[in-house]
């Protein structure tokens, strides 16, 4: 009588863990590299980040975010199509985005604020100077005067180094006024994962 070999059922479990992971990285959390200076010395170019996605629809002043910048900080691209499209289509339904202007700033106002910052360099939101502890030392709100009310639906940023940061400042005279449409917003950053020796949570 031949003897039945038991059932090998690892495959499955792996094409669900695969699943789930995807499932995970696509609706609930996602990676980034930071590509430049302008959160210093919050953040260093190189450093990883996670950036949690529901965060992106409870937003809170002091907030780091990630949000996509096309059509606000820079030109909004033509939809891809043929072999581009399915690669970002494929591309963002696992959480690597493609090709896409991804940038990482703090918010400073929500809809309905009024953000000001005079010759003093000190930002005022809604009348109260902002007590801003993560700035570098010495540095001053913006060098660059504004006073802006934040329409509805969309917030105001600044990156932390603000003598090099390209944020909602210097698109002031653009329409809607450098202020990012909330649903361009990706998530909050929350952790930082590398360098090793600087990893932990952010805010």
């Amino acid at each position: 009588m031949p003897v039945s070999r038991p059932r090998r059922r690892w495959p499955w479990f792996l094409l669900i863990g695969l699943l789930l992971l995807v499932v995970l990285r696509g609706l609930v959390v996602e990676t980034f590299t930071v590509p430049s200076a302008s959160m210093s010395p919050t953040l260093h170019v190189g450093d990883r980040i996670v950036v949690w996605k529901p965060g992106a629809h409870d937003l809170h002043r002091g907030d780091l975010i990630v949000f996509n910048g096309d059509g606000v900080f820079s030109q909004a691209p033509a939809a891809p199509g043929g072999l581009a499209g399915a690669v970002r289509s494929v591309g963002t339904a696992l959480g690597v985005r493609v090709g896409e202007s991804d940038y990482v700033k703090r918010v400073i106002g929500l809809p309905g604020d009024h953000l000001t910052v005079g010759s003093d360099g000190v930002l005022m939101v809604n009348g109260t100077a902002v007590n801003e502890s993560y700035l570098p030392a010495g540095m001053s709100s913006s060098a660059t005067s504004f006073d802006i009310r934040v329409p509805a639906g969309r917030i105001f940023v600044m990156g932390d180094n603000r003598i090099a940061s390209d944020d909602s400042r210097e698109h002031l005279g653009d329409p809607g006024g450098g202020t990012v449409p909330q649903d361009q917003v990706i998530g909050t950053v929350t952790f930082r994962y590398w360098p090793l020796g600087s990893w932990g949570t952010l805010r």
